[in-house]
């Protein structure tokens, strides 16, 4: 028998007018699946991009978008059982108040990590976990992240300073006092007073960049040998999120850029090298890269901030305010209160 739901639906891409909150129906779920009522949905670039159609491969609209969640069983399964606290990178369909999951990517929840840390968990700082060991940060090294201030950029700073690294990045003038508190060294981005100082420093071991095109080049730039030496660098993009960020009306192909950036490999006997990170839930390392951190949640290694959580039915505000405010961390939507 189908449920009556209340969940998110983008219409048809484009604007904020173009996502509202609607009553639906949901049918019990099928074999392997479970039923799970989301209390925290992710929020983050994926969704913006996910409105205004821009996010790669992406499914046609109507779409209900919600890259990860956390939230409880409502069915058995034959593990997972109805009232067990679990997370899931869903990619679509976390905002909604009740949704079917295949039961094989549901990760039991531990004691000790709230529902909000393992919802930015799953998401922000698996990608941030997983980008970390890609560049194989060490002791010593300089770390350039854009949108440090951000979700990812926050998780990958602090992971980063764990190893023992130096952190520089861009971010909005407005949390730079936060983040120099936290011994990080904050520019704007604007001014491109960063390129020159990182350069001046012998370039950044590694760079984390999410904004894309024109931000990788600059990016791949400040890495070394910027005058001479051995040293590597590598460049991580892992997102397009400029134009999102700006509210720039779409334009070009996602995929231009990015075939663009993974050429740059092609140089013979180069000290830099460019990756472009995506995560999946089922790569080997996932499962493990979420138990590592609800380990090091419970154990008080990491602090899994939040900057904002919006209700479910304010996800107007949700897509209008993304960018703005002062404050670092994980975005969420409030889906319900389980």
């Amino acid at each position: 028998m189908a449920t009556s739901i209340r969940k998110v639906v983008v219409s048809e891409f484009g604007d904020v007018s173009k996502i509202n909150v609607e009553t639906a129906s949901i049918d019990p779920p099928k074999s392997g699946e479970v039923s799970v009522a989301p209390i925290y949905s992710g929020f983050s670039g994926a969704d913006i991009n996910m409105r205004r159609g821009q996010y790669p491969m992406q499914k046609k609209a109507p779409l209900t978008p919600g890259y990860c969640l956390s939230g409880r069983a409502k069915t058995d399964g034959a593990y997972i059982k109805a009232g067990d606290l679990v997370a899931c990178l869903t990619v679509y369909d976390a905002q909604a108040e009740l949704v079917n999951l295949p039961e094989k990517y549901l990760i039991r929840v531990p004691n000790g990590v709230t529902p909000e840390a393992a919802a930015a968990i799953i998401l922000d700082w698996v990608t941030a976990f997983n980008m970390v060991e890609k560049a194989k940060v060490a002791k010593g090294q300089r770390v350039f992240i854009h949108g440090v201030s951000g979700a990812v950029g926050y998780a990958t700073m602090k992971l980063c300073q764990l190893r023992g690294a130096d952190v520089y990045g861009t971010a909005s003038e407005r949390n730079h006092k936060v983040l120099r508190d936290q011994e990080a060294t904050p520019f704007v981005y604007t001014n491109k007073d960063w390129i020159k100082t990182i350069q001046g420093l012998g370039g950044a071991h590694a760079v984390f960049d999410a904004l894309g095109a024109d931000s990788w080049e600059e990016s791949y730039n400040i890495l070394p040998p910027c005058s001479g030496g051995d040293e590597q660098g590598v460049l991580i993009a892992y997102g397009q999120n400029q134009q999102a960020l700006s509210g720039a009306e779409p334009s070009g192909s996602a995929f231009v850029p990015l075939a663009k950036l993974l050429l740059k490999n092609a140089k013979v006997f180069s000290n830099r090298r460019t990756v472009f990170y995506y995560i999946a839930r089922d790569q080997p390392s996932f499962v493990p890269s979420v138990n590592a951190l609800f380990g090091m949640v419970k154990d008080g290694e990491i602090d899994v901030v939040i900057k904002n959580i919006w209700d479910m039915e304010d996800i107007k505000t949700a897509h209008e305010n993304w960018a703005t405010g002062a404050g670092v961390g994980s975005n969420l939507i409030r889906v319900s209160n389980a």
